[in-house]
């Protein structure tokens, strides 16, 4: 039995909503703006050198993308109404736009004119996403672990091969020579120090292991004659890209239609990074989260296309950062925004980051991508492989992503369309995740798929052993063994609503003992964990209370628990705002305690009711619609 825990003196704050002392956040900050500076200035490197663009102007479009990387991190991290998911995700431009955005330019002559047609692709796709997000949640069924975990972990492994190539990169010539055990050395060397870092020491300097190692692995290039700060005598003191650097911003249909795809693309790689980190920070992401992380994109890639720079989406390698050091605040990122924005003013203190060595980088940069792909396997053990339809989706995903990423040129014998599909390894393993999922799971007869994230149909229900029913439905009842068994009794169900009344009819038809055992299986109000986690997890008006607000919660449980035996049980779904569950928790000790029991017992049913359409809305639309008409029926 759960007893409500007061904890009168201590902070109630989210480690993702805690603001450090300034010297660590600071530090941490800085830390994500070096893990995340390669990757940064890369995007527009390769973009500049594929259309023409001059040295001057490279400079420009390099300061001009820290600035609004900045802005862009401090809009998802810090969040305002419904836009910014306000988790510690640092903004990046995106690698899969790189190829699309090079043909644009390329389609219009090359060259600064042609990225007035870049531009004005980015604008409008960013427009279209920040729009388009509300229906991009109702799509959200279709990304079950199985192919959530899938994307995460192509991400990470897509990605080790860019820190492998960083990391048998001659930093003098900048290009690649696999044969110098030199940079081999200085690659191994900082991860072994990462590793050293980590397991000798404890707190504040394991946490910082990455940054430490990166700075002493420069410090040993530089003594040994392979680091230089050359380009930071070159470098202007003080510079800022104007908005419109090439001139005002003209509009191409294919461009921007390809460009739209990107960001759907795109999208549906932020939203493994926002779960991935959600499971990171343990925080739960839900619907309306991936909502407002599409519409902190969308609006900083539509600043991106006015600041002269191109989409953005969640930086895989610093939700590594967040994992490998364990540092979950979101102010941490909003610090390295900050230093974003004044890196974009300053050339001079970006071009000492821009002289790490590139076996160096590669070397850290090896650490956090494989972290990444951990955080997917992670994931993927949520899923039952015993059914070898997730195994399908799962090998076939990864075998295709490995595949392009392997032999990028593959994308070069595709025909207009599909060559955007094959332009990276996470496109197509997306891509592939996404629609065998869907022919699996969301295709074909056996009923309507009622459970298991859309792998159960009703049929696959009347024939289950009470066991496996239990594992599925289980938490419906919250977990009473007694109610389980009463609904499984009922089979076979006609239908979804057939299976709806079995639930409802297991609360209210079961002896005294027994509803008292299931009164009991609800945890008091304000009761937590030994982590500080509310315990009724279906309270969302719960989730965030400050002290005072919790030790009110703590004497209303207290007192109603004293006067009727059992705990108070209040349904979620019908009292969200905090002040309405403490109205109605205490008006409801004037009952006496058979009519209370009754209450309680209703919302009990209630909590049922809701915990069963989130389970079938969420595996079938069709289901969620018919049910949201039997609800206006009765």
């Amino acid at each position: 039995m759960s007893t409500p825990t007061a904890r009168g003196t201590s902070k109630r704050t989210h480690p993702v909503d805690e603001v450090l002392p300034v010297p660590k956040l600071a530090t941490y900050g800085f830390q994500h703006v070096v893990a995340f500076y390669a990757g940064a200035v890369l995007v527009p490197i390769i973009i500049a050198g594929a259309v023409g663009l001059s040295q001057a102007e490279l400079v420009k479009l390099i300061t001009a993308d820290l600035f609004t990387c900045g802005i862009a991190s401090i809009i998802q991290a810090v969040g305002f109404r419904n836009v910014g998911v306000r988790l510690p995700l640092l903004q990046g431009v995106t690698f899969a736009g790189v190829s699309p955005i090079i043909a644009i330019g390329l389609a219009h002559g090359g060259g600064a004119a042609s990225m007035l047609y870049v531009y004005g692709a980015v604008i409008v796709a960013g427009i279209f996403t920040f729009l388009i997000a509300p229906v991009f949640i109702k799509l959200l069924r279709f990304f079950p672990p199985v192919v959530t975990g899938t994307l995460i972990t192509i991400i990470g492994l897509c990605l080790v091969p860019v820190g492998a190539m960083d990391a048998v990169t001659n930093p003098h010539t900048h290009e690649t020579d696999p044969t110098n055990i030199r940079w081999f050395l200085y690659a191994v060397g900082t991860i072994a120090i990462i590793v050293a870092i980590q397991r000798i020491f404890r707190g504040f300097l394991a946490t910082i292991a990455v940054l430490l190692g990166l700075v002493i692995g420069c410090a040993v290039a530089f003594a040994l004659g392979d680091m230089d700060f050359a380009r930071v005598g070159e470098a202007s003191a003080i510079g800022f890209t104007p908005p419109f650097l090439f001139g005002l911003p003209k509009f191409d249909f294919v461009a921007c239609l390809t460009m739209i795809i990107v960001l759907m693309i795109t999208a549906v790689e932020s939203t493994g990074s926002t779960i991935a980190t959600g499971e990171i920070v343990g925080k739960r992401v839900k619907a309306s989260d991936i909502g407002n992380v599409l519409r902190a994109d969308g609006l900083a890639t539509t600043i991106g296309g006015v600041f002269n720079s191109f989409p953005y989406t969640a930086f895989s390698e610093n939700v590594g950062l967040v994992r490998l050091t364990g540092v979950k605040s979101r102010w941490v990122v909003a610090a390295a925004g900050g230093f974003m924005i004044l890196l974009g003013f300053l050339p001079k203190v970006a071009a000492v980051v821009a002289s790490i060595p590139n076996p160096v980088l590669g070397g850290a940069a090896l650490t956090l991508f494989a972290t990444v792909a951990v955080v997917g396997i992670q994931t993927l053990g949520k899923v039952d492989f015993t059914d070898h339809r997730n195994l399908i989706i799962v090998t076939t995903s990864l075998a295709l992503a490995l595949w392009v990423t392997a032999y990028p040129d593959i994308a070069k014998a595709m025909p207009t369309g599909l060559d955007l599909i094959f332009g990276s390894g996470i496109s197509i393993g997306a891509v592939s995740a996404i629609l065998l999922n869907i022919v699996f799971f969301h295709t074909g007869s056996g009923g309507p798929r009622v459970a298991g994230n859309g792998s159960i149909t009703l049929g696959e229900v009347n024939a289950m052993t009470k066991e496996r029913f239990t594992e599925v439905f289980g938490h419906v009842l919250q977990d009473v063994p007694w109610a389980v068994e009463r609904a499984y009794e009922q089979r076979p169900f006609a239908d979804t609503a057939a299976l709806r009344e079995a639930f409802q009819d297991a609360v209210l038809t079961g002896t005294s003992e027994q509803q008292a055992e299931l009164l009991e299986a609800f945890p008091d109000l304000g009761a937590e964990d030994e982590t500080g986690q509310v315990l009724a997890v279906d309270h969302v008006a719960l989730s965030n209370l400050d002290d005072a607000d919790h030790n009110d919660v703590v004497e209303l449980a207290t007192a109603y628990r004293s006067h009727f035996g059992f705990p108070l049980i209040i349904c979620a779904k019908e009292t969200e705002r905090f002040d309405r569950v403490l109205r109605n928790g205490w008006s409801r000790m004037d009952n006496s305690p058979a009519a209370e029991k009754a209450f309680a017992l209703i919302e009990v049913a209630k909590i049922v009711n809701h915990r069963f359409t989130d389970l079938v809305a969420d595996a079938n639309p069709v289901a969620a619609a018919r049910f949201s008409r039997l609800n206006e029926l009765s």
